[in-house]
């Protein structure tokens, strides 16, 4: 029935997620999901919304979600104002490649990055050019420093997990003043410095989170831009013709609930790094070659053995990691931080593998 596409969906390529096995009890390290559970605020939040009678939830929610942008903006010390809100940060990464991205000149974002990027690029017809990593897999500013129709990547980078401090994305966000620079912040309270600060500064500035990483609410989909005024009015205008009503009422109390409880979030957060160099160790020593990680997950090869081979003989075992098979990072493979527990699993089936 293809005959009835129209032109552009038979040239897209669509995004992949990681897979989601249907099984009692995976060691599932593939999707960069928090190994905690959300603040338990979050689960009091939902059945207060929800009530004894779910009679909330005939009604639409707050189609502006003034409460929730007001505790995110409080936390970041902003105004509500300068705050997005979408269903995941994907879809307010969806809104900025149609509001901000779409000029003459191509945008700019890295050979080797979210895959979601040129998937947007081709669905909103946005001419992209994409700026090899250094070998490293580190992102050169300099080499952003060119004419474009905007500039978007993450920090730290993915499925890389490398971060460039705020001093560098400031020295791009002030030479690049002719278009928008958007930095994609998804695992940025895992060792990064957030940009969010430098937003006052530079009206050219989106700076994109997300719940779903730090703040265990992959379930919920809440995601946020940061910017401008003028920045969020465009991303509102986009959003006011698609959907108004983006956000759902139990998924808004959620990311509520989630941002009041900073104690929960910086000690999960500190578990999830602590686990994160012990993994690191312990693949190390098992002779991989590990890339310095400032996320929730970390990128890895073994010299000695085809990272395909090496994912499909840890499936057998019910242990899902990511692999990509696209150019300069088929021999790698993206691990998730799991529980230490679930990455002892991880590193005993290794140790077989590799032996």
């Amino acid at each position: 029935m293809s005959r009835y596409w129209s032109d552009i969906v038979k040239q897209l390529v669509p995004y992949v997620p990681g897979e989601q096995p249907a099984l009692a009890k995976p060691v599932k390290l593939n999707t960069n999901e928090n190994p905690y559970a959300p603040s338990p605020r979050v689960l009091e939040a939902i059945r207060h919304e929800l009530g004894e009678t779910g009679e909330s939830l005939r009604r639409y929610p707050d189609p502006v979600a003034k409460r929730l942008r007001a505790a995110v903006a409080a936390h970041h010390g902003i105004r509500a104002e300068q705050v997005f809100v979408g269903n995941g940060s994907d879809e307010v990464l969806a809104h900025a490649f149609q509001a901000l991205l779409k000029h003459d000149k191509p945008i700019l974002f890295p050979d080797i990055t979210y895959s979601f990027y040129p998937t947007y690029a081709r669905l909103y017809e946005v001419e992209y050019r994409t700026v090899p990593l250094t070998e490293p897999f580190a992102i050169r500013i300099d080499d952003y420093l060119q004419p474009n129709g905007g500039v978007i990547f993450p920090n730290p980078n993915a499925p890389t997990g490398h971060a460039l401090p705020l001093a560098e994305i400031e020295r791009l966000v002030a030479a690049n003043t002719e278009s928008v620079v958007v930095i994609d912040e998804a695992y940025v309270d895992f060792g990064a410095e957030s940009a969010i600060a430098l937003i006052d500064r530079y009206p050219n500035l989106l700076v994109v989170h997300t719940t779903s990483k730090s703040r265990s609410l992959a379930g919920m989909r809440v995601g946020f831009a940061f910017g401008h005024v003028d920045l969020i009015e465009a991303l509102n205008r986009v959003k006011d013709s698609f959907n108004s009503y983006p956000l759902d009422r139990l998924a808004q109390a959620a990311a509520t609930a989630a941002y009041e409880d900073a104690d929960w979030l910086k000690t999960t957060s500190a578990r999830v790094m602590a686990s994160r160099e012990r993994l690191t160790a312990a693949l190390t020593a098992l002779g991989f070659d590990v890339v310095p990680s400032a996320a929730n997950f970390v990128f890895a090869k073994h010299p000695a053995h085809d990272a395909a081979a090496i994912a499909a003989k840890l499936r057998e075992k019910e242990i899902f990691v990511r692999h990509f098979d696209a150019p300069r990072v088929n021999q790698h493979l993206r691990i998730s931080i799991g529980t230490d527990a679930e990455c002892d699993t991880l590193i005993e089936a290794l140790k077989r593998i590799v032996a």
